[in-house]
């Protein structure tokens, strides 16, 4: 679920998993491409993560770069 908005991207709280947090950064999208709106339910695949802070890299899925 998308809980916080930024130009880059939006950040997910992930389903099972309390102590991470997500970033879906949307590189490379057209310019009126418009992010999730908080509260929206979204899908996605790691793509890589980060221990130290537990967050965790998510491409969306439909994206270019992200395989269904």
């Amino acid at each position: 679920m998308v809980v916080g908005r930024r130009p880059f991207g939006v950040f997910l709280r992930l389903t099972g998993v309390p102590d991470a947090l997500g970033l879906a950064e949307i590189p490379g999208m057209p310019a009126d491409y418009e992010l999730p709106e908080i509260g929206a339910v979204v899908e996605g695949k790691v793509i890589g993560h980060a221990e130290h802070n537990h967050q965790v890299r998510i491409g969306m899925v439909g994206h270019k770069d992200v395989p269904e």
